[in-house]
């Protein structure tokens, strides 16, 4: 009798088990997470292993994203041409030979004035930084202000001390990372050769990549991993396109317009306010502060307030034709977000994570949309679409924008 409850008790354990372990979804998913977790923590343990990709990311990864950026950029085109009869080898060659017309047209007339306005800016930053200072503690040591700034701290000097210091350590810090540029600038050589090789080929046999990969994936998750490759795909080019054209247009209104007010080093202004849009919200005006700094420096006041207007009619294009043209909301990202993701991957990844952090965003986005539908569709817990939050009042223009975002 007693082996027989030990019996009835085991097997009730076993189905116990069985039932809220085994055979539980919610219990299943916690463990691959801590599955996921603990691969997470061992993998510093095993760094060693890491190393020659870590090399050889170290050496290809620059012409690798230089020939990715430039494949999204041109593989539209070559994809037309195409359509057009023309057999695509013999497009990329034609489009590779324009590009070296362009190259060469640039070389001959823009590299010499670029060339002369960057020497010269180089030779003479450090004269007109300290000429800005000089003249931003003059204005802050004025009667009114000093008094005002007395009032205030109850030091006199505090506040433009202040300024001047903070001002000299960033000087400082520029001047020494001078002494990387000669590291920076081989690779770069070395990126320029290797990039137009790695180009062809993208654009030859790029978009063929997705067919020889699926044999990889398992049979059942062939249409979803397709799914997915293609959504980031598409968020991809769709971003580095949009960017790339977006910040061309900006840096040739900022030539312009900086040309027609007489500014000095307007050529260079310009690229840089271009180079510096392809950070979204934060990138032209950190462009506006070498303008100004010019301004102040090389030109009456009244240069200011042409700034201004050169600064507002090139937003009020840029965000009123050419974003909305180009870009479009093809990302449907809020601005908050993009702000939050900006200054996060800036300082986890520098100047790179700034610069490549909404696209990788953009990626991530997707991947745990597609992971979350899944996941709705193997527990059943969100099978009822009530709500009880009252829904958001968008006005008609919103509404007109959120559906053709859908149609998209």
């Amino acid at each position: 009798m007693e082996e027989h409850n030990d019996k009835q008790m085991l097997k009730l354990a076993a189905s116990w088990f069985m039932k809220w372990v085994l055979n539980n979804k919610a219990v299943s998913i916690l463990f691959i997470l801590l599955l996921v977790l603990l691969i997470l923590f061992l993998l510093p343990k095993v760094s060693f292993v890491f190393r020659p990709f870590t090399a050889f990311f170290d050496v290809m990864g620059l012409p690798i994203i230089m020939a990715g950026v430039l494949y999204y950029l041109l593989n539209p085109l070559i994809d037309w041409m195409e359509t057009k009869k023309i057999h695509r080898a013999g497009g990329i060659a034609l489009v590779f030979l324009i590009i070296a017309g362009l190259l060469a047209w640039g070389i001959a007339t823009l590299i010499p004035i670029l060339r002369e306005q960057t020497l010269s800016l180089i030779d003479n930053w450090q004269d007109y930084l300290n000429r800005f200072i000089s003249q931003v503690n003059g204005v802050f040591q004025s009667d009114v202000l000093s008094e005002l700034q007395k009032q205030l701290t109850g030091d006199e000097d505090g506040f433009t001390g202040s300024i001047s210091g903070q001002t000299e350590d960033v000087v400082d810090t520029t001047v020494t990372g001078i002494g990387s540029v000669v590291g920076v600038l081989s690779t770069t050589v070395l990126a320029v050769i290797t990039t137009p090789f790695i180009l062809f080929y993208l654009l030859k046999d790029g978009h063929h990549l997705p067919y020889y990969l699926m044999p990889f994936v398992p049979s059942k998750m062939r249409v979803k991993s397709y799914e997915l490759l293609r959504e980031m795909n598409l968020q991809i080019s769709q971003y580095i396109r949009g960017q790339l054209i977006v910040a061309f247009f900006v840096g040739l209104m900022f030539w312009i317009g900086f040309s027609l007010i007489g500014l000095e080093y307007a050529l260079i202004l310009g690229i840089m306010a271009g180079a510096l849009n392809l950070i979204p919200f934060l990138g032209s005006f950190i462009a506006f502060i070498p303008v100004v700094v010019i301004a102040i420096v090389l030109h009456p006041p009244f240069m200011l307030v042409k700034i201004a207007a050169v600064f507002f009619v090139e937003q009020t294009l840029e965000g009123r034709v050419i974003q909305p043209l180009i870009l479009g909301n093809n990302l449907n990202i809020h601005p908050i977000t993009i702000i939050a993701v900006l200054l996060t991957a800036g300082n986890l990844f520098g100047i790179p994570g700034v610069i490549l952090g909404i696209p990788a965003y953009a990626v991530i986005k997707v991947v745990f949309i597609h992971l979350f539908l899944w996941y709705k569709a193997y527990t059943g817990l969100y099978d009822d679409d009530f709500n009880p939050a009252p829904p958001p009042v968008y006005s008609k223009k919103k509404q007109k924008r959120t559906l053709k975002i859908k149609r998209q």
